[in-house]
């Protein structure tokens, strides 16, 4: 399984990806995000779904990009071209994949600001190759393993979060999945982007540098619930003879 999360707010984007691999009973660890940064160009593509499927539209991307990179002056035109890698993909491994009872299940989130685009872009592209982008109504997208941190991020992420504060929350729910999923584990690569910089931060977390925040949350966490009004219950337990 995989854990990625990309989150828009007006100061710029955040990129989280885990990259623990499971196949059977076998563990690994690989990058889940790729990064393309070449002047005015700055991008990210996060990928979930079978590896081989993955590793292969990426590399086939990377070459539409060595030869084209100059005629991608916006975000969707990269990611239209990425889409047509995921369709040359599905073309030529689906049938084969299907017949072993495995799924064509590649997803990805791609981000980032060429040099005409107005502001920075996210998006979430599906297996198929169509995409969607996200707006300020519902400012993240994850892939793969999702439901565990949504409720955070829902109830406290919006568009005006600055930067600091949606990587935080962005910890915060990769952490509440981590410790819910045994598919999803560290390392933890981080990527920001403050919009119009057209520079991509890169930064990798190790489960030593976490445990405080972890555990400090956990223990906010069981203070709060402590803290909680109790006066509700009164009339359920009152009847408690």
């Amino acid at each position: 399984m995989t854990y990625c999360l990309g989150i828009k707010v007006a100061a710029g984007l955040v990129a989280i990806a885990d990259t623990r691999l499971t196949s059977g009973s076998e563990v690994s660890s690989n990058r889940k995000i790729s990064v393309h940064e070449l002047e005015n160009h700055s991008l990210f593509i996060m990928t979930s779904g079978l590896r081989s499927v993955r590793d292969k539209a990426i590399t086939y991307f990377r070459e539409v990009i060595g030869e084209k990179d100059r005629s991608f002056n916006k975000l969707y035109k990269a990611v239209n071209a990425f889409g047509e890698q995921v369709r040359r993909v599905a073309r030529e491994d689906k049938l084969a994949l299907e017949a072993s009872a495995l799924n064509f299940n590649l997803n990805a989130i791609v981000g980032g600001q060429l040099e005409d685009d107005e502001e920075h872009k996210l998006y979430m592209l599906y297996p198929e190759g169509n995409w969607v982008e996200v707006d300020q109504g519902s400012p993240f997208k994850i892939i793969g393993n999702s439901g565990y941190g949504k409720p955070l991020l829902y109830r406290n992420l919006t568009y005006e979060s600055s930067l600091q504060e949606a990587l935080k929350m962005g910890f915060l729910a990769f952490d509440a999945t981590r410790v819910s999923a045994n598919d999803v584990d560290y390392p933890l690569d981080v990527v920001v982007y403050a919009k119009d910089s057209f520079h991509l931060i890169e930064h990798r977390l190790q489960k030593e540098d976490m445990e405080g925040v972890s555990h400090q949350w956990s223990a906010l966490l069981n203070n709060s619930v402590r803290k909680l009004p109790t006066d509700w219950m009164d009339p359920i337990f009152n009847r408690i003879s």
